[in-house]
């Protein structure tokens, strides 16, 4: 059980393959957060656009210099696996030359024609002969094989050498690496404390900001409710409509069955049948919401963001500004972006409201039970009730204070707020 286990163990741990493949695609996350934040910094106000992307930064490069450990740790593995090989292939040779070195010896001492005639004619028999000249000749062969062996060893230990020189090489190497990132780390924990400071002489505004933030955060999860509870109310009276319709349906033809002499004395009523409560989301007893839910369902963590470019500014639920006395609850996510971006649906579904939150749009989409609100647009290009696809774009986002465009995006499980970066990809 212990063996399955630590074999298991060993196949779930990463190759130097696949740590070089993570770093590279760390250092390209790295890169675009640095021309991302320094386009921000033209903006010489320090917001918590900012402050989001370096406390990312930061977590990406303690990411990747614990990446570059697990390298070193790999590379110092295989050096020591080469110092055990050289030293087994030492000890074989040393082996290998004195047992050589000895067959030398005797043939030196047997080298005349007339030991090895002497060896082979006294024997008893012909048969006795032929057995000590296979004998001789074996014993030949077992030389040249001797030095072949050898020249092989000695070739292989050169070669293990070589290796252990050129892991040695690439540990240096590797390193320096880390080294560098160790370096930048404490330049971008300069950066981050800079920032930090600037936030801290704009507490005061930067309160505002977020009172203004709850206030508009709580008149819009007021209109998603009534949007949302007006959506599960239509969807039950359409069930219990549908569900009458098919009793009423049932009944009518159990009656038509019925034979036209049947005795009306003696007839036992049949019992009302009780009404069962399903469970489960209304909007799945359906065949189009059962679907919608269960594809939302199954691309879980794959789905795209609802805009190309962004990062997130707050992320979901409640949240403390770093270095202030700061703090709030999120129903969703804050995402930065370019402003006038295009803003697009995650997923297929149909518009379900379009509402104004004090002066900019919300769009609210239906997928099944779930449901996506994207809001903080200037500008709305879907309907109401209209259908619409993933990737299809539903309007264009507004601007923040910072002087950068801003959205805010939500997902629901009915009334139930959910945390949207569990269900897009990473980026």
């Amino acid at each position: 059980m212990a063996l399955a286990f630590s074999v298991t163990l060993l196949a779930q741990q990463p190759n130097s393959e696949d740590l070089r493949k993570q770093q590279a695609e760390i250092q390209r996350e790295i890169d675009d957060l640095r021309r991302t934040l320094n386009a921000t910094k033209q903006n010489k106000k320090a917001g918590l656009g900012q402050l989001a992307m370096v406390q990312r930064k930061l977590r990406l490069r303690e990411k990747a210099i614990n990446n570059i450990s697990q390298q070193i740790n790999i590379i110092q593995g295989t050096i020591g696996q080469s110092r055990g090989e050289i030293d087994r292939l030492k000890n074989e040779l040393d082996t290998l030359k004195s047992q050589y070195a000895k067959s030398i010896v005797y043939a030196y001492k047997n080298r005349s024609n007339y030991d090895f005639l002497n060896f082979i004619f006294s024997a008893a028999s012909f048969n006795d002969a032929l057995r000590r000249i296979e004998y001789l000749r074996s014993y030949r062969l077992y030389r040249e094989e001797q030095a072949a062996t050898i020249k092989n060893t000695q070739q292989l230990l050169q070669n293990k050498i070589a290796s252990l020189e050129m892991s040695r090489k690439e540990k240096d190497a590797v390193l320096q690496k880390q080294e560098k990132q160790k370096e930048e780390l404490e330049s971008e924990k300069k950066e981050k404390n800079q920032i930090l400071s600037k936030l801290k002489a704009r507490e005061k505004e930067l309160s505002k900001e977020l009172t203004a933030k709850q206030r508009a955060d709580k008149k819009l999860k007021t209109a998603i409710k009534v949007a949302i509870d007006r959506e599960i109310k239509i969807a039950r009276e359409k069930a219990a409509a549908e569900a009458r319709a098919k009793e009423a349906a049932a009944a009518a033809a159990n009656k038509a069955a019925e034979p036209a002499d049947k005795p009306a004395t003696g007839a036992v009523a049949a019992a009302p049948k009780k009404t069962v409560e399903k469970k489960g989301s209304v909007f799945e007893e359906t065949p189009e919401g059962l679907r919608l839910s269960g594809g939302f369902e199954n691309n879980r963590g794959r789905l795209p963001w609802p805009v190309d470019k962004g990062n997130v500014k707050i992320h979901f639920g409640r949240y403390a500004i770093e270095g202030t006395k700061l703090y709030g609850s999120n129903p969703g996510i804050t995402i930065e972006t370019e402003q006038g971006a295009p803003v697009k649906a995650i997923f297929e579904g149909e518009v379900s409201r379009i509402f104004d939150i004090e002066g900019n749009w919300s769009v609210l989409v239906r997928h099944g039970k779930y449901f996506t609100v994207y809001s903080n647009l200037t500008s709305v290009s879907v309907a109401k009730d209209q259908k619409v696809t993933a990737g299809q774009m539903l309007g264009r986002a507004g601007s923040n204070t910072d002087g950068n465009g801003e959205i805010e995006f939500l997902l629901m499980q009915e009334s139930k707020n959910l945390d949207p970066e569990s269900w897009i990809r990473r980026r």
